[in-house]
């Protein structure tokens, strides 16, 4: 699901902030930008985004922010005096201005590497757990207007299904009065019996009382696994799969114009909540 975490924390002399951003994935794809003073601690930030979103392409962002004066570059002090007492054996000036061309020198700066602080460290983690916190409270809010979506429109497939089922008995009338019909134009003697049990083998292929109860079974089983607590977004992909199974075999037994309508609003029902389904993969 997609959703989007920010947090920051001012400490002493710096200001951190946090950035998550996520969008649909089947799996976990992690992405993560961080100052390389932090970076011996990534193997321990993924764990602990991994804990708390199984699924979804994240971007993961730390930001620093200096508040304070604070460098890790220091002068070499011995490489400095180093350059002075060379350059006076060639040339007899001014220590101020030999100075200044001394800095200028290779290696007149030593940068030394910052070390992670613990309690520092500790405080970053806090931040990003507060920062994970908003992007599920983010993807909570998202994943109950599409529970409300995704009721609409099971509610929606359930009463279209009981139209076409309250037109089933229509459909079999028409069925039977236009085979009589065609007997009939064919000025032919028929065995009454043999044509009993031939429009019963025919009606039979046309029944769709097995579809309908498989399909009330398959959106039941949809507003269940919906209702449960653990990421469902494949099992419900599944489970559309057969609901759409089970509405087209309805569309190709109807053989009536109300009836394949009613199917045609089923199928555009189905495909809005396999567009939606995406969204939780």
């Amino acid at each position: 699901m997609t959703g989007f975490g920010k947090f920051s924390l001012q400490l002493p002399t710096k200001k951190i902030t946090v950035e998550i951003k996520s969008l649909n994935s089947k799996g976990l794809d992690l992405s993560v930008r961080m100052p390389s003073v932090y970076r011996e601690m990534e193997l321990k930030l993924r764990n602990q985004i991994a804990q708390k979103l199984e699924r979804g392409k994240v971007d993961f962002s730390l930001f620093v922010e200096v508040t304070a004066e604070e460098t890790s570059s220091k002068v070499n002090i011995p490489i400095v005096r180093s350059y002075i007492n060379q350059m006076k054996e060639v040339v007899n000036g001014d220590e101020t201005e030999l100075l200044k061309m001394a800095v200028r020198m290779p290696d007149a700066f030593k940068t030394e590497r910052e070390e992670i602080d613990e309690s520092e460290w500790a405080s970053i983690q806090g931040v990003i757990d507060q920062a994970l916190e908003n992007i599920q409270s983010f993807r909570v809010s998202e994943g109950i207007a599409l529970e409300k979506e995704f009721l609409v429109r099971v509610s929606n497939i359930l009463n279209l299904m009981k139209e076409t089922v309250a037109l089933d008995g229509e459909r079999i009338e028409n069925v039977k009065t236009r085979l009589r019909n065609a007997i009939k134009e064919l000025e032919v003697n028929v065995d009454e019996n043999r044509f009993e049990q031939e429009l019963i083998y025919y009606l039979e292929k046309m029944d769709i009382t097995e579809e309908k109860v498989r399909l009330e079974n398959h959106l039941n089983y949809f507003m269940e696994t919906l209702a449960g607590n653990e990421a469902n977004g494949r099992k419900l992909g599944f489970i559309t799969q057969e609901i759409g199974r089970e509405i087209n075999t309805m569309g190709s037994k109807s053989n009536h114009a109300q009836m394949q309508k009613l199917v045609v609003q089923m199928k555009d029902e189905l495909e809005k909540i396999k567009e939606q389904v995406l969204n939780i993969l």
